[in-house]
């Protein structure tokens, strides 16, 4: 059954992130804030990396059935959904750090650890999202900026967005539920 659990937790997870992503916060064409980012780090960071990509995962395919993709190219489709929504869960590498702070009864490294795991999950799915603003999406950078500076500028901005907005929830969610971040069993897939 716990591993049943955790999967079923992921899957709930990556449902609430896709429902989540599709309230808008857009700003521009390419500038956005991605509140799913907020579950999906939440339970990466609870249950680890191994979940927390294969949650991201599901969230990345969710957006197929849901016609939430923008597609040039199979690999641009691959690199900007299945690819980067899974690196999102790479939050989860602070994951035991965080179970460390509980332990220890360490408030400070928890927070550091949460901030830490927000801003990898962030980054590491903003880093695809780039590369695939470069390879693809360069043809269509406003004002004839160059392909790889507007995708830095317009993917950074965005991810950098979402990590804080995803860090400052998360450590409010701590700091008034800090049970939210420790399973009842530790238990990895």
């Amino acid at each position: 059954m716990g591993k049943n659990r955790v999967w079923v937790e992921g899957t709930i997870v990556a449902a609430l992130a896709m429902v989540l992503s599709l309230i808008p916060i857009q700003i521009g064409s390419s500038f956005s804030i991605s509140l799913g980012q907020i579950p999906l780090t939440l339970f990466a960071l609870r249950r680890g990396t191994k979940a927390g990509m294969l949650a991201g995962f599901i969230w990345g395919i969710l957006h197929f059935p849901l016609g939430q993709v923008y597609y040039l190219s199979v690999v641009q489709v691959l690199i900007e959904y299945p690819i980067a929504y899974t690196f999102a869960g790479a939050a989860g590498l602070m994951a035991s750090n965080v179970q460390k702070g509980y332990v220890d009864d360490n408030t400070k490294q928890i927070r550091k650890n949460i901030v830490f795991g927000a801003l990898i999950g962030a980054l590491s799915r903003y880093f695809w999202h780039f590369i695939a603003g470069v390879v693809f999406w360069g043809a269509y950078a406003l004002w004839g900026m160059n392909p790889w500076l507007f995708s830095f500028v317009m993917n950074g901005a965005s991810g950098l967005s979402t990590a804080i907005v995803t860090i400052i929830v998360l450590l409010g969610i701590q700091q008034t539920i800090p049970s939210i971040f420790v399973p009842d069993k530790r238990q990895e897939l």
